[in-house]
């Protein structure tokens, strides 16, 4: 594993220690309820949703802003580049949850997964 590979679980190690700092999301939890998301992000943000915002749709409206339709179709993650000139466009594939299917073999997959437990669970870090 290169340096890159160090570096990364030592700060996913580091911020997961720092529960007040980091908030881990789940891509799941995301599709499966968005609003509770949501309501979560912004209140570990201290911008928590008066009711009068949730009254007026504020939360619904923000969903539909930040949905994976409106995002994958905004001109500059269609034709833009991001900072190592890498086509924005590549981080959108289809927004489904266990689209990694068709990308991923089950040998990659059961690697992947083999690492993060070595390199995360001891820690109490699950997936």
């Amino acid at each position: 594993m290169g340096r890159f590979g160090i570096t990364c679980w030592n700060t996913i190690r580091r911020v997961w220690k720092s529960p007040d700092k980091v908030m881990f999301l789940r891509f799941e939890e995301l599709k499966s309820k968005p609003v509770e998301v949501l309501k979560d992000l912004a209140e570990f943000m201290g911008y928590g949703f008066s009711q009068e915002e949730e009254d007026g749709n504020v939360v619904i409206d923000i969903l539909k802003l930040c949905s994976f339709e409106s995002l994958s179709s905004m001109e500059v993650n269609k034709t833009g580049n991001s900072w190592h000139k890498i086509e924005n466009k590549a981080f959108f594939r289809r927004g489904e949850v266990g689209d990694w299917k068709n990308f991923l073999t089950f040998d990659m997959v059961q690697r992947l997964d083999e690492i993060t437990e070595e390199k995360l669970e001891k820690h109490g870090l699950k997936f």
